[in-house]
């Protein structure tokens, strides 16, 4: 009999966990707190949760666009991967949470508690606004002026990233997917471009030396201005109609063995001395 009692109760704990969004919502605006269940990639876009309690719930890749969380409590709050683009956490508590490669473009994080939140690979833009003297830029971040020195993004989904003016000596990008982006002005001496995608991104301006190019698409890539003395390779690099290309920085390029311009680029199936000849 009290095995029947205990069972009946576990079932109706079970039922009583909300599943749909109109049922987690009313929670929420009832002030009362998210259970202990795993609410994957759950759809919150535009909700308005003022002080909302979700502290230590399991949010991996939720949808916040747009959302208000002013005041809300995310304490502990698993938010890998979530999207957080437009969203209001002005006075926010954020201790602790993990926000890792989360999206933060145009979130308004004014006055919110960030100590000891994990905001590695996480990114923003020139619209984000951290709290007052919050080091956003060397917390492992993605966005403009931020320090990236050495900082491991290997085959990084980073299409349409901001890094105007950020720091990436020596970074790892191999693979990375930089298609769109803007690296106006940023420092990518050393780095590991190898078959990293930048097809259509601003280099205008960007430190390159020493940097390894080895197969990297740089199709219709901005390279006014780009500035380097040597390269560590250049084999298989596609330049097809890249734009800035002019004719003392197009004869330094062919200058490198043929061994390396006559590599073929295995996505685009371009040799590099072809890319460059192709005016």
């Amino acid at each position: 009999m009290t095995l029947n009692r205990y069972s009946s109760f576990q079932t109706m704990t079970v039922r009583a966990i909300p599943r749909t969004p109109q049922e987690v919502l009313a929670l929420l605006q009832a002030g009362l707190p998210l259970p202990p269940a795993d609410f994957y990639r759950f759809n919150f876009s535009h909700a308005d949760l003022p002080g909302a309690d979700l502290r230590q719930a399991k949010l991996i890749g939720a949808n916040f666009n747009g959302a208000n969380l002013t005041q809300a409590d995310l304490r502990g709050t698993d938010l890998r991967g979530a999207d957080f683009r437009g969203t209001m956490l002005k006075g926010a508590n954020l201790q602790g949470a993990c926000l890792y490669r989360a999206d933060l473009s145009g979130a308004d994080l004014r006055e919110a508690n960030l100590a000891d939140i994990k905001l590695k690979v996480a990114r923003y833009d020139g619209q984000t606004l951290f709290p007052e003297g919050f080091p956003y830029k060397s917390c492992g971040a993605i966005g403009p002026g931020a320090n990236l020195n050495g900082a491991p993004l290997n085959t990084a989904n980073l299409r349409e990233i901001d890094l105007r003016g950020a720091s990436l000596l020596g970074a790892y990008l191999t693979g990375a997917d930089l298609t769109g982006g803007n690296l106006q002005g940023a420092r990518l001496s050393s780095a590991d471009l190898r078959k990293a995608f930048l097809t259509g991104a601003s280099l205008r301006q960007v430190r390159l030396n020493g940097a390894n190019l080895t197969g990297t698409d740089l199709r219709a890539a901005d390279l006014t201005d780009v500035e380097f003395e040597t390269l560590e390779s250049i084999a298989g690099a596609d330049f097809t109609a890249a734009q800035g290309l002019n004719e003392g920085l197009r004869s330094r390029l062919l200058s490198y063995p043929a061994q390396e311009l006559d590599t073929w680029n295995s996505f685009t199936r371009r040799t590099t001395r072809t890319s460059l000849e192709i005016l």
